[in-house]
């Protein structure tokens, strides 16, 4: 069965991939309409999340962000399947990191952690090797349709990047850095941990919610450093990214201040252009069942 699926799903996915961007554009305006207008997907999570995380905007201002934010994950996701034609001289050109040089310096001494946020266009942010001399890595969520899975590795290979599983991070991590391997990690940091097994709870976006830990605890106990990978939607199909520093060595942060730091720039960048975060994901759904001894903090 998930072999048909792939082979009946394939051949639609390529022929996206080869249309020229004015029309892959269009067919995007036309996906919009099916998602936003037609189908409603997800509508009422996006609108809830969008009330709770600003309570002090008007009903008329969070429905334009709704709207501005369905068109951009139109295009976001249909992004993602162009880059199976895509070559790295076009997505160069499309996704610009203005200060690589930060990066390449820390990665002349030392691995280190690129933390990132469901935001702007993520799936390009492993195009990011192409920059820089050095052993790139992202963690992912692997898929369940075992061909689909291939396609994405086969996609990502082409910027130099090997993907590995979320619970194969740590070991290979590990590994590297006992065999003296420089490598830089890519991680999108900002999902919803199972609330049972959060060992911490703090605001986002004004509201308590449990967060993942494991990039900062992985840097701690290995001395890996740390930054902020910071994508803006310049225009339609194009994209700057900033390397922001948050530590050259994750040994000498306090507990939780790599999470905390990467909290407040990921609510910076939300704040700035809301319409270019994942609000289709649950990421408030813990809130109301917040344990006792996080309640106060």
């Amino acid at each position: 069965m998930q072999l048909l699926v792939f082979l009946l799903a394939y051949p639609f996915l390529w022929i996206i991939s080869i249309l020229p961007f004015r029309l892959f554009y269009l067919f995007s305006d036309f996906v919009f309409i099916l998602v936003y207008h037609l189908i409603g997907y997800r509508k009422k999570v996006v609108y809830d999340n969008l009330k709770l995380v600003f309570p002090y905007k008007k009903e008329k201002e969070l429905r334009l962000i709704e709207k501005r934010f369905y068109r951009h994950m139109c295009d976001m996701f249909l992004e993602m399947v162009k880059t199976l034609n895509m070559t790295k001289g076009e997505l160069k050109r499309r996704y610009r990191v203005i200060n690589i040089e930060v990066l390449q310096k820390i990665l002349e001494q030392k691995s280190v952690l690129i933390l990132c946020s469901h935001y702007a266009n993520w799936e390009w942010n492993v195009s990011i090797n192409n920059y820089v001399e050095a052993n790139g890595y992202a963690v992912y969520q692997k898929i369940g349709n075992r061909y689909f899975d291939k396609m994405i590795r086969n996609i990502r290979a082409k910027w130099n990047t090997e993907l590995i599983t979320q619970e194969d991070t740590v070991k290979t991590v590990v590994r590297n850095e006992q065999n003296g391997i420089i490598g830089g990690y890519g991680m999108v940091s900002d999902q919803s941990p199972q609330a049972h097994r959060a060992q911490y709870w703090t605001e986002f976006m004004g509201v308590k919610v449990p967060i993942f830990n494991g990039a900062e605890s992985l840097a701690r106990k290995l001395d890996l450093a740390v930054v902020f990978l910071k994508v803006s939607k310049v225009k339609r199909g194009y994209f700057k990214a900033e390397i922001i520093p948050i530590t050259t060595s994750g040994k000498e942060t306090e507990k939780n201040e790599i999470t905390d730091q990467f909290l407040r720039l990921t609510e910076a960048q939300i704040k700035e252009r809301p319409e270019h975060y994942l609000w289709t994901h649950k990421r408030w759904k813990h809130k109301d069942v917040v344990p006792e001894k996080f309640s106060d903090n």
